[in-house]
């Protein structure tokens, strides 16, 4: 598995994420049977999404924490994020379920939100493997 050194900016962003993730995933734990009738989502669909967010966030949270930079991981990261992305996507525009508008609020901005972690864990991800290759570089010319 390729390792690079774990940049700042990427920790943090992994770090925010799994924090991101788990905040989310407690309170649709804790009340999805009160929070129901206000989204017009079925409690069971809350708590099993809260219960799938408890450990990706474990997981990316792992994953922020390794000594090296595991990119295949953060690659895993990335992919799950965009996923629960087209996920929510796929929720709101298949007819199948008609959450209010707060519901609606919710899918659209719990799925931006991970959008923009999948888009800034991506960045991270280059430009590390940017600093990696001018260090390099600057190695063979020492």
């Amino acid at each position: 598995m390729q390792q690079l050194p774990f940049p700042r900016f990427l920790r943090q962003v992994l770090l925010a994420d799994a924090a991101a993730g788990a905040l989310m995933a407690l309170p649709l734990l804790a009340a999805a049977d009160a929070l129901s009738p206000l989204l017009g989502l079925p409690a069971v669909l809350l708590r099993a999404a809260a219960l799938l967010l408890l450990p990706v966030a474990a997981f990316v949270a792992w994953t922020g924490t390794r000594p090296f930079l595991p990119v295949r991981l953060v690659w895993c990261v990335i992919a799950v994020n965009l996923l629960w992305v087209a996920d929510s996507a796929a929720l709101l525009l298949s007819g199948h379920l008609a959450p209010t508008m707060w519901g609606q609020a919710l899918v659209i901005v719990q799925a931006a939100a991970v959008a923009l972690f999948a888009e800034l864990e991506y960045l991270g991800l280059r430009r590390a493997r940017r600093s990696r290759t001018e260090q390099q570089g600057q190695q063979r010319f020492a």
